[in-house]
């Protein structure tokens, strides 16, 4: 039986797609920083032992080492202990994770929310509980892995339909005679960067009858005045509640987003309508069979949240490295295309999966990590460097990755 997945592990290797798990730590522990050595925090990490500036992560507003939020985790322990012990519908949901419910649906505008332990569970969980035979759902064709999944184990019959393509999508729900019709998307699609059009989304789902499920992993904490994601992005709920115009017009949606990423944390949630919300919860499977998180995780996202909403500059200075990096891609004249991106990913496409590893490794030579990401994640042809920046990023660590870029030609 090895034999057969030696020979396979050689094919990847051999399209040099064979993924490779590297030890990452911080260079010096966050509890220690001295005020000097602030620029570390979040940015330089020792990766397999060396020292390294990393564009790798997902620690967009860079509170994965806030003092606050470890601050919060080691009360949370003091008071509640390191584990949950069972499922939330048993005995795993505690006041931290009430509190923190509460607060995330107040943040996106939208009347309740669940969380889950996990993205990957939240969409796999919650679509199989929304659709199954006899329904149909709608989906872009670069949607998230979890999305995907949790399509196929729902059973309803799928349509993939090119990426952002309205006319395919009206087409398909016209045509559609399902019981039940659900469109899914990315809000930030997590390998280009753009955003999905949602209130055209929401449009279509209207004119049609259909649910409109958006997965906003890459978009809140990132996009809004205060962080609350896409729909504040669109101007159709946020922490003021929702906008006049969509009143009324919002029980079709379900909005989820992750908490592992700009807030610094783990886990996902899932909001929108109370009686949609309650359904969820009693039937995801990943919800109900699962032990829930510790509560020292909600709450160091109680205290993300608050950060999160009262340190608007975070945000601020995202953008003005996102236009750093471009315009030192700009002025660099590199033979790769920068996708034109509003948010925290800043996709350098290469083209070849050996391409892009080379160009991966010209960077690690010079203290800078930045992942390569090939096929399935992204289609043939397009591998490429997927820059992530981070609030906690300066302007000369953007600059000192633009240099590397422009040596890694030579």
């Amino acid at each position: 039986m090895t034999a057969l997945f030696e020979q396979e592990l050689a094919r990847l290797q051999a399209a040099h797609l064979q993924r490779k798990r590297r030890q990452v730590s911080p260079l010096k522990a966050p509890a220690d920083l001295a005020p000097a050595d602030e620029a570390l925090r979040g940015t330089t990490y020792l990766i397999d032992g060396q020292p390294r500036l990393s564009f790798g992560s997902n620690d967009y507003l860079g509170l994965s080492q806030h003092p606050a939020l470890m601050a919060a985790a080691h009360q949370a322990v003091a008071r509640y202990g390191v584990g949950a012990t069972a499922s939330p519908l048993v005995c795993g949901h505690s006041p931290a994770h009430e509190a923190l419910e509460q607060e995330l649906a107040a943040m996106v505008g939208l009347p309740r929310a669940l969380y889950f332990y996990a993205g990957y569970a939240a969409n796999v969980g919650a679509i199989p509980a929304l659709v199954g035979k006899g329904d149909a759902v709608f989906s872009d064709a670069l949607n998230h892995a979890c999305l995907i999944d949790g399509i196929r184990l729902s059973r309803a019959e799928s349509h993939v339909l090119p990426h952002a393509d309205m006319a395919a999508l009206e087409a398909a729900l016209q045509a559609s005679s399902a019981r039940r019709k659900l469109v899914v998307t990315d809000a930030v699609f997590s390998m280009d960067g753009n955003v999905a059009d949602v209130p055209a989304l929401l449009t279509l789902c209207e004119r049609y009858d259909a649910w409109l499920m958006i997965d906003d992993a890459h978009g809140f904490g990132v996009l809004g005045e205060r962080g609350e994601g896409t729909l504040a992005y669109h101007g159709i709920a946020g922490v003021n509640g929702v906008a006049p115009a969509w009143q009324g017009r919002l029980d079709r949606l379900i909005y989820m987003a992750t908490l592992g990423k700009a807030a610094g944390v783990a886990g996902a949630f899932v909001a929108g309508e109370p009686s949609l919300v309650e359904w969820i919860m009693q039937k995801a499977r990943t919800y109900m069979f699962a032990t829930a998180a510790p509560a020292m995780i909600a709450e160091s996202l109680r205290a993300a949240l608050e950060v999160m909403h009262d340190e608007p500059e975070r945000r601020a200075h995202l953008r003005v490295l996102q236009r750093r990096l471009q315009d030192g891609v700009k002025a660099a004249g590199l033979p790769w295309t920068l996708m034109p991106s509003d948010t925290a990913i800043q996709p350098l496409i290469i083209g070849s999966n050996e391409d892009a590893l080379a160009v991966m490794a010209k960077l690690d030579q010079q203290g800078v990590w930045v992942p390569a990401i090939r096929p399935p994640t992204v289609p043939e042809g397009t591998a490429r460097l997927r820059i992530s920046l981070s609030s906690a990023h300066t302007v000369e660590h953007v600059d000192q990755l633009c240099a590397a870029l422009a040596q890694a030609v030579a």
